[in-house]
């Protein structure tokens, strides 16, 4: 009975041991993942996301031009208020934004969104933008996937 509880017990222990090493190992693989957009440029982003299109989409010359501007625009935007969050994260540590400011931030992301929406349907064609807003809710929908999966991992790990 000894030997069966101290098993048990020696069970117990390399599984908490386990799940701290899973747990430090997602932290690091965020922070390489995140690293890892923040070493391009805006101008390296546009180009790769352009390029990417270019190959979903069938884009046209003229259509590359246009949407390489439109990407890089957006990828300076997102590499300004990447830069203005981790600032704000440094300076605040462990405070999360209040509910105003995640309002006014939800609010702005929305209205981009919807501006960049309206420039790429001026660009592409009916088919290609009909394309473009199926990958994009594929995209969203496999960030949700990943969110929900992130949430009940963590509130596995709570109890």
């Amino acid at each position: 009975m000894k030997q069966l509880m101290l098993i048990a017990m020696t069970f117990v222990m390399l599984q908490a041991n386990a799940q701290d090493h899973k747990k430090e190992h997602r932290k690091n693989d965020k922070k390489e993942h995140m690293q890892k957009h923040m070493d391009f440029t805006p101008e390296q982003m546009a180009t790769l996301q352009t390029k990417k299109m270019v190959l979903r989409l069938d884009l046209t010359e003229a259509q590359q031009k246009k949407i390489h501007k439109i990407n890089l625009s957006s990828a300076k935007d997102r590499k300004a208020r990447m830069e203005a969050h981790k600032k704000m994260r440094a300076k605040n540590k462990d405070k999360k934004p209040s509910k105003e400011a995640r309002y006014k931030m939800m609010n702005a992301k929305l209205d981009k969104q919807i501006a960049l929406k309206k420039q790429m349907k001026d660009v592409l064609t009916k088919e290609q933008f009909e394309k473009f807003e199926k990958g994009a809710k594929q995209k969203h929908m496999k960030q949700r996937k990943q969110m929900k999966h992130r949430v009940k991992k963590q509130r596995s790990e709570r109890y």
